[in-house]
């Protein structure tokens, strides 16, 4: 079954949209903190935040990991979901509100449009979060594990097609396009694992990626 959650109000830090920047908190000048609010308050106003999602059982087969239409020989994936029996595959996304003031300040508010790129990258991760907490209270047998979207480590960019097929996320809104590039441009698709025995808590975002060479991973 594919169900869909709807959020009226999400979390933003101010030191992830910096992060998302290439900044630090430290390194945000007066104005630059100021426009900050202010494309804030715009986005804030523009958000529409939906997460479509489904549970699947994991089965494995060899090399291969199969998590409903998604099959995968990803090694990364595999030790994140170590010791699991079953996931949560979803699709987040804060709407294209973000999208229409990214074109709206394009040609005209260079800080402004490069903030609010920052902004909604902040917000898709805090939906993420607000979500993964909810799971973590729906399924409160099971130890989550962090969640893993496609182009980590090896778990490939061309799995979101799977990810469309589970899901349909065309139902919020979100489509994919050739390239493999989801619109709104601030969605996310994700793996959560679900087991039985405990793994590091806590562990998400830039941490659970081995990637080290990005330049948005946190310090």
């Amino acid at each position: 079954m594919i169900d869909t959650a709807y959020y009226e109000k999400i979390d933003f830090s101010v030191t992830e949209a910096l992060r998302y920047l290439g900044m630090r908190g430290a390194e945000a000048d007066g104005e630059t903190l100021r426009v900050l609010e202010e494309a804030r308050a715009e986005a804030e106003q523009a958000l529409t935040p939906a997460v479509r999602y489904t549970e699947a059982e994991i089965v494995r087969g060899g090399e291969e990991l199969r998590l409903s239409c998604i099959r995968t020989n990803s090694e990364d994936l595999k030790r994140n979901l170590f010791g699991c029996e079953r996931a949560v595959l979803f699709c987040a996304t804060v709407g294209l509100g973000i999208d229409r003031l990214l074109v709206k300040y394009g040609r005209t508010h260079s800080l402004k449009c490069a903030l609010l790129q920052a902004i909604g990258a902040a917000y898709a991760e805090s939906l993420c979060d607000r979500f993964c907490g909810d799971l973590q209270k729906k399924y409160k047998g099971y130890y989550l594990r962090p969640r893993f979207s496609c182009g980590y480590g090896d778990f490939p960019l061309s799995a979101q097609r799977e990810f469309f097929q589970a899901l349909s996320p065309e139902k919020i809104g979100v489509t994919l396009n050739d390239s493999l590039l989801m619109s709104p441009s601030k969605s996310v698709t994700a793996v959560v694992g679900m087991g039985s025995i405990p793994c590091k808590s806590g562990i998400k975002g830039c941490a659970a990626c081995e990637k080290t060479d990005c330049n948005f991973r946190s310090r």
